[in-house]
């Protein structure tokens, strides 16, 4: 569930020399992501950045790692992508099918009212630039209660990735009930996953869709999470000058009355050579999708200006 509120950051420059990790690449890319990140930090400090090469799936450069490691949190909205591709690429969702959303939802008695524009009925491009809830409620409603567990264990997701020490395994408890279903799928029940995790499951995208360009499930994927990033829902990441598809979530737990956002993408859109994941503890995806704008704006990615 994604909010267009912002809630700028705090400059601390001090932890920068501490928050960035180790780099596990080749020297000069590892130097120009750890500065990207260092930039990236002073911006939200507080922020569990990770970057990872997509050939090779090995980390770049990360803030916080340990944390980003260990931490586990409902991932929201992030999930859409995973398992839409997933649907459309065996055949049993029509990505050409529309649904009809109000923008007020509500599950097992929570809320999960969408934030986008009132909208026609929207088709699985449009649903996933915009976040649509209700749309993928309605997806949903096609995966069967012992399903979803298959289906993200396909993209890595609900395993350790090592791409850091002492990292620990998602939560994933198996819906029982097609409302608990369409509550895990939406990220906000039933599942916790670490950002190191995440990220792993987007580059297992990027390389299904690189392995099967021009097939349905590619193109309305990777449509979707282009528009999302330019003009959607996720579209401050494309404020820092670089080309990205990605996606935002925003997620809270029982435990805490506090949201914490997510932004994850690929870069340079069409091409992508590396998964950006931000976690924020405390925010919404908008304020992770603006992390992540600034660490492209200072990546190698970014062309410099004549």
């Amino acid at each position: 569930m994604d909010t267009l509120g912002v809630r700028a950051a705090l400059c601390i420059p001090a932890f920068v020399a501490i928050l960035v990790a180790p780099c596990l690449c080749a020297p000069q890319s590892a130097t120009s992501w750890l500065s990207a990140a260092a930039r990236a930090a002073r911006f939200s400090p507080d922020a569990r950045i990770v970057v990872i090469d997509v050939a090779t799936g090995r980390l770049l450069a990360s803030t916080h790692l340990a944390e980003a490691a260990r931490t586990l949190a409902a991932p929201g909205s992030t999930l859409k992508p995973l398992v839409l591709y997933s649907r459309v690429a065996s055949g049993r969702w029509d990505p050409s099918r529309r649904v009809a959303c109000t923008r007020n939802l509500t599950i097992a008695g929570r809320s999960l009212n969408c934030s986008h524009p009132p909208a026609d009925p929207m088709d699985a491009r449009q649903a996933l630039t915009w976040s649509c809830n209700t749309y993928f409620a309605t997806l949903a409603g096609t995966v069967a209660p012992g399903e979803l567990r298959s289906v993200l264990a396909t993209t890595g997701l609900l395993t350790p990735t090592n791409l850091a020490p002492e990292g620990v395994a998602a939560v994933f408890r198996n819906p029982q009930t097609p409302d608990q279903t369409r509550l895990t799928l939406l990220g906000v029940d039933g599942i916790l996953v670490t950002p190191l995790e995440l990220a792993s499951a987007y580059r297992w995208l990027a390389l299904q869709m690189a392995q099967h360009p021009g097939t349905l499930a590619t193109n309305v994927v990777e449509a979707g999470l282009q528009d999302s990033a330019s003009f959607g829902i996720a579209g401050a990441s494309s404020l820092g000058g670089v080309a990205v598809a990605g996606k935002t979530g925003t997620a809270d737990t029982q435990a805490s009355p506090q949201s914490h956002g997510w932004f994850i993408g690929l870069a340079p859109s069409g091409l992508p050579t590396v998964v950006v994941a931000v976690y924020l503890p405390v925010g919404h995806g908008y304020d992770a999708a603006r992390v992540a704008a600034e660490l492209l704006a200072h990546s190698p990615l970014r062309t410099p200006r004549p």
